[in-house]
């Protein structure tokens, strides 16, 4: 009994070391040495940066600007702005203002560049985790290398992109315009997703990863958090970091490091100083300093490469790497291995094929019913708890308790299975199915996701388990449980990775990964003979998981509920509505949208591309307020041959934050320019053929307040535009005097919100 509980805590210890190890455990003080990174330093800066929203447009960004450069000229840095109109494939034209410094090399080699972007979300947040946390942890890195007074091999870039928010328009501006983005070797660029958790390194190559994984292991950071399973997914999606401008426009290489946990807290009035993990930011920290150090004295010029890495981090090993060719080589392997121990098992009799073929039943039945469980968990709570539709991102405040819940039960599903089988002799046998099981999953990701197929190192370790459970009818249980230490390490923390980056919709890659790794474990679980015992106690933490989930679910102060308004005036028809984005109304908004909010409106039914394609849910009809409307003034319109000349002037006569035009698709447009800025035509000769929601693109007010457009069209074309202007002021606007949300209410985020919305259409026949 003693080495069963000996067993049970080693294993516990190993799930926690694996996410001990991610993330320092204390941060660097004030009075650190000058020549190091020191958090509580950036912390200063961070508490400026992050006083209020500063979203492009709005007068505190050009604050946060101005404070930036600042801190780059009082470091002795020489800095620039860049500026100019840009329209990237998110629809959006803007202006950005890139704030720029070079600290010059002594050899003449690709640069290295340090990349953050210093605008907030608009409208509510705060910004000092997206990305505040970036700006600090480079501006107190920089300081921390200056100190040393050496000169680096490589030109060292800074750039602090404006508009990420927007559609990576500063990064676009710069990769496309400026002259030094062709000196660009390497970027290091820095990220958030949430306001806490383990920083992840990702790559952006268009090529293979080998030499920036190589570069990487040598920089030798202190907590790295890296895998190319994270990497080849990445690779599939649609990414969206500024570096992504740099891969595509410039096919330049980068590092991103970003943090994902306290994903309720992403683009919300939540993301403000306080709630940053300090931990977190030391953890970006412990990047930047070595890769600084590295890099900036490495031939930057050799760092693309045609070969990819397996790699992924582990306590002690930190990252550990081997390339692509050795996948198919260890596969075919660890299958020769797993057919010579079965073949010697069953001639030794240590392994009984009926036994053998039993020990199926309880792994499958596992998979598909915590499968199950995972597939309609999320669609089940939502049915229960409705007010989780209004976290559009799907994480919720008590999602992490949701993750243990999940966890636990799933465990005790297994074991209460494998209690089934159970008979003293067999567990040998049970190992086999196992570990079948997980040759042929590593078979699948060797063709089909390569940059998982570290997943049979643990298979190894599995395969030692079956050779001593052959060779050794009662073998050591500490042993049988060193051996599990591989898999415990490498795969944990992806049980909580995929449901926190991604919601909880994905939590059915926590059920099926945590049965997966029981299943590795049956070497040592197979000897617990009372496994139902076990499994009944694991139900009743579950259960208590859920009972706190439960009680924490509602909204509150701490967890306050996201809400949504919307004042908008259609000029064309002479009315106005209330409109909202929330599917469960609070008091809030239904002091406008009243008990009985109607959902048959033209506005119910646009898009106003949001994030997650949300649409308005209701609306109610207002009272006109004597907003002045945007005046329109067609300056020429003329034909030549077959085709259509027209400049237009367009003015909101009030201030506001953002236009929007809109067309319907089956119009035609050969030419388009906005403010100077010429579109790009596509294949056909056409501009803006492809584009979503019928939207044309949608314009971000810095300096100019207009829009002067010059567009050309076939010269029969009956041409209808659809106008919008927004302004984010409808809380403090003095024609609606709308109050303050609550406490227990903030605005939601990753759609148009507390704005003043009117709509005014243009047709040139």
């Amino acid at each position: 009994m003693l080495k069963k509980v000996i067993s049970i805590v080693l294993i516990v210890i190993a799930i926690y070391w694996s996410f001990s190890a991610l993330l320092p455990s204390k941060i660097s003080s004030i009075d650190a040495p000058d020549n190091t990174f020191s958090t509580q330093r950036a912390l200063i800066h961070l508490k400026e940066i992050s006083k209020n929203p500063h979203y492009v447009g709005s007068p505190e960004h050009e604050v946060v600007k101005n404070y930036i450069v600042k801190a780059l000229e009082n470091l002795g840095l020489e800095v620039e702005i860049q500026e100019g109109y840009v329209l990237t494939d998110w629809g959006t034209i803007t202006k950005p203002k890139n704030i720029l410094a070079r600290i010059k090399g002594s050899d003449n080699t690709k640069a290295l560049m340090l990349l953050s972007h210093y605008d907030s979300k608009s409208h509510a947040s705060y910004g000092a985790s997206d990305a505040g946390s970036g700006v600090v942890t480079i501006l107190e890195g920089l300081r921390a290398y200056l100190h040393e007074n050496k000169i680096p091999k490589n030109d060292i870039i800074i750039l602090f992109s404006d508009a990420e928010e927007l559609g990576l328009n500063g990064a676009s501006l710069f990769v496309t315009k400026h002259p030094w983005a062709k000196d660009v070797g390497l970027v290091l660029n820095f990220e958030a997703r949430g306001s806490g958790g383990p920083s992840y390194m990702l790559m952006e190559t268009n090529g293979g990863n080998h030499n920036l994984i190589s570069g990487f292991i040598e920089a030798n950071p202190e907590y790295p958090v890296a895998n190319s399973l994270a990497y080849s997914v990445y690779k599939k999606l649609p990414n969206d970091t500024d570096l992504t401008r740099f891969r595509e426009e410039g096919n330049i290489d980068g590092f991103n490091f970003a943090f994902i946990d306290d994903h309720f807290d992403y683009h919300t009035s939540l993301d403000n100083y306080k709630r940053l993990d300090r931990n977190t930011l030391e953890h970006q920290g412990s990047y930047l300093m070595p890769l600084l150090n590295y890099f900036a004295d490495a031939n930057l010029n050799h760092i693309k490469s045609d070969t990819d890495d397996i790699y992924f981090n582990v306590p002690l090993f930190k990252t550990v790497s081997y390339p692509f060719s050795w996948i198919i080589p260890m596969l075919i392997l660890a299958i020769l291995i797993f057919i010579a121990l079965v073949f010697y098992g069953i001639n030794k009799r240590t392994l009984n094929s009926k036994h053998i073929a039993i020990g199926f039943l309880p792994g499958i039945a596992a998979l598909l019913i915590n499968g199950s469980i995972g597939f309609f968990g999320w669609k089940f709570l939502t049915s229960i708890y409705p007010q989780y539709n209004e976290m559009l991102h799907g994480f919720t405040y008590n999602g992490h308790t949701y993750i243990w819940a999940f966890s636990l039960l799933s465990v005790a599903i297994c074991m209460w299975l494998y209690n089934k089988v159970y008979k003293p002799e067999n567990t040998a046998s049970l190992v086999v199915p196992p570990l079948f099981l997980w040759l042929v999953i590593c078979g699948v990701i060797s063709f089909q996701l390569k940059g998982a197929s570290f997943f049979i190192i643990p298979v190894y370790f599995g395969l030692i388990s079956l050779f001593v459970l052959v060779r050794q009818k009662q073998p050591s249980l500490i042993l049988m449980t060193l051996l599990l230490f591989p898999a415990l390490l490498i795969l944990s923390p992806f049980v909580k990775m995929f449901p926190v980056g991604l919601g909880l919709k994905t939590i059915i890659a926590t059920t099926l990964l945590v049965s997966l790794i029981f299943s590795l474990c049956i070497g040592v679980f197979g000897f617990f003979r009372y496994k139902n015992r076990w499994s009944y106690l694991l139900f009743l933490l579950a259960f208590c998981c859920f009972i706190s989930a439960h009680l924490n679910s509602d909204f509150n102060e701490e967890n306050p509920k996201p809400n949504s308004l919307v004042y908008y005036l259609d000029t064309d028809k002479n009315e106005a509505v209330w409109a909202t984005y929330d599917k469960m109304l609070d008091p809030w908004t239904k002091a406008y949208l009243s008990e009985t909010p109607d959902t048959d409106h033209d506005i119910t039914k646009a898009t106003n591309s949001s994030k997650y394609n949300t649409k308005f849910t209701y609306s109610k009809k207002a009272n006109i307020k004597p907003i002045n409307h945007p005046y329109v003034d067609i300056k020429s319109d003329t034909i030549i041959g077959e085709t259509r000349y027209i400049k237009m002037f367009i003015s909101p006569q009030r201030l506001v934050n953002r236009m929007d035009l809109y067309a319907d698709s089956t119009n035609v447009f050969t030419s388009f320019n906005v403010n100077g800025l010429e579109i790009e035509k596509d294949q056909d000769g056409n501009v803006f053929s492809k584009r979503e929601f019928n939207r044309l693109f949608e314009y971000y007010v810095v300096d100019d307040k207009f829009l002067e457009i010059e567009f050309s069209t076939p010269k029969n074309q009956k041409t209808t535009i659809h106008f919008y202007d927004i302004s984010f002021n409808l809380l403090d606007n003095n024609l609606f005097r709308v109050p303050e949300r609550p406490s227990d209410m903030i605005p939601k985020p990753f759609v148009v919100n507390d704005a003043v919305m009117v709509k005014k259409t243009i047709t040139i026949e």
